[in-house]
């Protein structure tokens, strides 16, 4: 896999997935308009419990992104068990946070007078059952817990691209452990001072070794195969694709040789030139003789 495609890919999966983990939050908020109305109803079935049904519930205030506060225009008293039970039926009936802080505090002191929290993980705190809570004046302050789970979303954006990065460098190690491993003994084309192994996919010279992919080597074999010669691109187009069934056009061959030309640029010896209108030729220039060897082709100009 070439590192444009990896790159690529990985970043298209990256996207998709951030878009994924953008769309769950979006779609897990508690919408901000429903959550005011939910908690001003609180206040209001309070004063109904005080047997206060003239007295408004104030404009409810987000104190920050998680607390929002809820006050009244009059003074009233009331039991703490009723607004325990009235927070958490009314929480659970509009499904909003399983998790949460209620503070009732005293307008003129400023203090918390009452509080109790509602944790599915450390447990609810409910202290003060039962008490009388004096007519007054009153606020309540309710903190949404946020929840710190783990995201599985976030940790597939790191190993996705990581797995990606993984192949490319194992499978760029296993064709130098192919290309190392390459006996003498295997079949090859003598070109230059290169060793083409076509069933190793693999050149191979004294200090170098250059990977080719199927396609590059039904390509080099079938110049390698007529040296000099004008190899037509329709020769090329059967061969390499359509043979296997795959329509293509002349420009896939153009792509395919600037491929080669590009592996093996560092050898001037090796040149491809473009036959207007017909093909390519394949020329090696300044060649050193060689004799056969143990029965393996030699190519020579």
């Amino acid at each position: 896999m070439k590192p444009f495609i990896l790159f690529g890919s990985s970043i298209i999966i990256v996207g998709i997935l951030i878009s994924a983990v953008a769309f769950i939050n979006k779609k897990n908020e508690i919408p901000e308009n429903h959550l005011q109305v939910v908690l001003r109803d609180i206040g209001h079935q309070l004063l109904l419990s005080a047997k206060d049904s003239s007295s408004r519930v104030l404009p409810v205030k987000k104190l920050n992104e998680h607390t929002y506060q809820i006050s009244f225009q009059n003074d009233f008293g009331f039991i703490s068990d009723t607004l325990i039970n009235l927070v958490q039926r009314t929480f659970k009936k509009n499904a909003l946070a399983n998790d949460y802080i209620v503070s009732l505090r005293n307008c003129k002191q400023n203090e918390t007078v009452f509080a109790f929290e509602i944790n599915g993980q450390t447990g609810d705190l409910t202290p003060c059952r039962g008490r009388t809570l004096e007519v007054g004046c009153y606020v309540i302050e309710i903190d949404l817990l946020k929840k710190n789970k783990f995201n599985f979303f976030l940790l597939l954006l790191l190993i996705i691209p990581l797995g990606f990065v993984g192949f490319y460098v194992k499978d760029k190690f296993r064709k130098k452990e192919e290309a190392a491993s390459i006996s003498d003994d295997n079949d090859y084309i003598q070109l230059g001072n290169f060793r083409f192994y076509t069933d190793n996919n693999v050149l191979k010279s004294e200090h170098k070794s250059i990977a080719l992919s199927e396609k590059e080597t039904k390509a080099l074999k079938i110049f390698a195969e007529n040296i000099n010669q004008i190899v037509e691109r329709e020769k090329l187009m059967k061969e390499i694709w359509e043979d296997e069934g795959i329509v293509v056009i002349s420009r896939n061959v153009d792509v395919l040789v600037s491929k080669l030309r590009k592996k093996l640029g560092d050898d001037n010896s090796f040149k491809f030139i473009n036959v207007h209108g017909r093909g390519y030729k394949f020329i090696i220039e300044q060649i050193p003789i060689k004799n056969q060897v143990n029965g393996k082709k030699n190519w020579n100009v």
